[in-house]
């Protein structure tokens, strides 16, 4: 099929002339938003998760539609195996990375932040914890519990028994509920605290800081060793607070932020001179914050000018 791909929204379209799409096209396009989530969730990267898409819409289109009973759930299962192949490369590729390694952050639509579940499973610190898992226990928490797909379509995707899956969501689920956030806050709760951060970074105000940011709280940076970034996470509210002053103290450098939101959660992009420099997504819990996560490496920042379309549904 003759397709052109639009870069921006990364959606397969078919050219004129056709009069119509096919049944193929019809499917794969009425999916895609759902396929990009379920793939970035399971990857914690934009430009891998259109891979996996590219190949899900190649393996589709030599598909008897006629012998697919549910499109959804057949699209799903093929997008998790290449994800998955994926998975264990980037984990190769994540060994050489130099310095902390954060998921390529998404610019999200408002309603994103109102959909307390979506918000949750593409957060920044919540993609963190399903890094710590295997790329099967990864893929089955995803699968279960993000997108409440059965067991049984689950073992089809990723090629293990519904029992043997029952004991993967089990053993998965158990290690995130140890590490993720321990309760959502709404998104006005979340704006005031990011509010508050932003202006005391703007001013440099060191006990403004220190106000806004919880005892535990901990800084990542992500510069992927194209740019200067934190080499290993910072923990604790005075020892961020003063790296941030004394960092900005040390840098003649005109620093603005804009308000913005990243991956369904409030975040800020700053700019240095004009420039963008980075993207700060954050964490709040009980009206403070508890994670920064500054990503600086340029080629993680390509999916903040444009908004990408994400679903559950």
């Amino acid at each position: 099929m003759n397709e052109r791909r639009d870069a921006t929204a990364g959606t397969a379209e078919p050219m004129a002339g056709g009069g119509r799409m096919d049944l193929a096209t019809e499917a794969f396009l009425a999916h895609r938003n759902l396929l990009f989530t379920v793939a970035y969730e399971m990857l914690g990267s934009a430009a891998d998760a259109e891979d996996a898409l590219q190949e899900t819409w190649l393996r589709w289109v030599k598909i008897d539609m006629g012998q697919v009973s549910d499109q959804r759930a057949y699209l799903v299962r093929i997008v998790t195996r290449r994800s998955l192949d994926r998975l264990r490369v980037m984990k190769r590729r994540k060994e050489a990375y130099v310095g902390p390694w954060l998921p390529e952050p998404l610019l999200t639509a408002p309603d994103v932040a109102e959909d307390v579940e979506l918000a949750e499973s593409v957060s920044m610190a919540l993609m963190l914890v399903l890094e710590t898992l295997s790329p099967t226990e990864r893929a089955v928490f995803v699968l279960r519990e993000v997108f409440d797909i059965g067991y049984e379509e689950i073992a089809a995707a990723v090629g293990k028994t519904p029992a043997t899956v029952r004991q993967i969501a089990h053993r998965a689920r158990r290690h995130v509920d140890a590490r993720r956030p321990r309760e959502a806050v709404s998104p006005s709760q979340a704006r005031a605290a990011v509010e508050s951060f932003q202006r005391a970074l703007e001013t440099r105000d060191l006990q403004g800081l220190l106000d806004v940011l919880a005892p535990e709280v901990v800084l990542v940076s992500d510069g992927g060793g194209v740019k200067q970034a934190v080499p290993r996470p910072i923990t604790g509210a005075g020892k961020v607070a003063r790296m941030i002053v004394s960092g900005l103290g040390k840098a003649d450098i005109a620093l603005t932020s804009e308000p913005t939101v990243v991956n369904g959660n409030p975040a800020l992009i700053l700019r240095v001179d004009g420039e963008i420099d980075g993207v700060i997504a954050v964490r709040v819990e009980d009206a403070r914050i508890t994670g920064l996560y500054y990503v600086r490496n340029p080629r993680k920042l390509t999916r903040i000018a444009a908004e990408t379309p994400l679903t559950l549904k």
